[in-house]
């Protein structure tokens, strides 16, 4: 895969760290449980970030209404390219991405300030039908980083990046099995005959209800 369209996360042998953020409501329950739980919504697509300044730009450092607690979620890697390999891109057909169980954008990547860089960040949306496998299989555990987040955000605004940096999470390319690689680059599966085109990104895979 293109150096550009390359997974970069925080990962080890056995797991790989997304971010996503959420209003107290749900960050407190769910930090409590080790597990999402309610008011969680299970009926609708959620989205997962493996790149940490991805979500930083998405949530404003936690600023955003409704994203103001930041969440490191470390889940299995079987059950990260599980996902992956049930995803269809976005930009893919209409009937295609209506079908699939789990979502894939690529989205410019983000420097601190939130420029976008040349190089693209993955953003997975997984379907209604398989959170209850994320939340129940996959994740190992859930870390509160709202504290790292605000001591680097106010780094950022007084002018002192480098030691806003080093509480960053260490990210670094994912090694994607080929056969992933290939599906990403693809889209997912063919497209029928009748409906074979290359569609702009769907409105509403655009609109990331959570995160």
């Amino acid at each position: 895969m293109a150096s550009q369209h390359q997974v970069r996360a925080d990962h080890d042998a056995r797991t790989i760290v997304v971010y996503q953020a959420y209003a107290p409501a749900i960050a407190d329950p769910a930090l409590r449980a080790g597990r999402f739980v309610e008011p969680f919504s299970f009926h609708r697509m959620t989205w997962i970030k493996p790149s940490f300044m991805w979500l930083m730009h998405r949530s404003n450092w936690a600023r955003k209404p409704g994203q103001e607690r930041v969440l490191a979620v470390r889940m299995t890697r079987q059950g990260f390219e599980e996902a992956l390999s049930r995803a269809v891109l976005t930009t893919a057909d209409p009937a295609a991405v209506a079908r699939a169980a789990v979502h894939v954008q690529w989205d410019p990547e983000r420097s601190p300030r939130g420029t976008a860089l040349n190089h693209y960040s993955i953003q997975v949306g997984i379907g209604r039908h398989l959170i209850r496998t994320f939340n129940d299989d996959w994740i190992v555990s859930l870390t509160d980083l709202t504290p790292q987040v605000r001591k680097a955000a106010s780094l950022l605004q007084a002018g002192q990046a480098a030691k806003a940096r080093r509480l960053f999470p260490a990210e670094r390319v994912y090694p994607l099995p080929p056969a992933l690689e290939d599906r990403l680059r693809r889209g997912g599966p063919p497209a029928p005959r009748r409906a074979a085109c290359a569609a702009p990104y769907s409105t509403v895979s655009r609109r990331l209800k959570d995160c």
